[in-house]
């Protein structure tokens, strides 16, 4: 849902707060929970988990794996669901024309460096580029060329925007900023 007028253009950009990263995080979650009481059930001899019986599960060697992996899978859990509650990507991208100024903002990670804000003169911008890689594993990225400076990417590699959506942004995009669009 992006806002726009005929000279400010504003686009909110999605983080981490997105439906398959809660069910990662849920799945992850209660597997490796599962994996470390079946293991501290091995090693106390009493069912934990009364659907799953850890009676064929000796603790030496089974039941420390199981408590690794369980323990390892409940530290990704956690960083899955900080960066979710940090919304960790999220921010927005503003093209004001008035001003004359492009503004890219982005939340990250809790520190010193936790936003991250871009500011640009919009003559310095010289081109929308698009990086198009068909296959098993498409990649489209939306990158904008500034001069004297790296490439900015748009639109995050996560998106899976499709062709069409993709070449539909970068040509309002390029139209709105009256600036040529690149395909590599």
């Amino acid at each position: 849902m992006n806002w726009r007028s005929e000279w400010l253009w504003i686009e909110p950009i999605t983080g981490s707060r997105r439906t398959s990263n809660f069910c990662r995080a849920c799945i992850l979650f209660f597997g490796s929970l599962g994996f470390f009481l079946v293991g501290i059930s091995s090693y106390l001899g009493k069912n934990l988990i009364p659907v799953l019986s850890s009676q064929q599960i000796l603790f030496v060697p089974q039941g420390i794996v199981m408590c690794f992996y369980g323990i390892a899978g409940l530290f990704i859990s956690s960083y899955l669901w900080c960066t979710i509650l940090w919304n960790v990507g999220s921010g927005y991208d503003k093209f004001d024309e008035e001003e004359g100024i492009v503004c890219l903002f982005r939340w990250g990670f809790p520190g010193r460096n936790r936003r991250t804000f871009l500011r640009f003169l919009m003559k310095d911008i010289q081109a929308i580029k698009m990086e198009v890689q068909e296959g098993l594993y498409p990649r489209r990225v939306l990158y904008m060329e500034i001069k004297g400076q790296r490439d900015i990417p748009l639109a995050r590699t996560g998106e899976n925007l499709t062709l069409r959506e993709m070449e539909q942004k970068a040509a309002e995009l390029a139209r709105f900023l009256r600036i040529s669009i690149e395909v590599f």
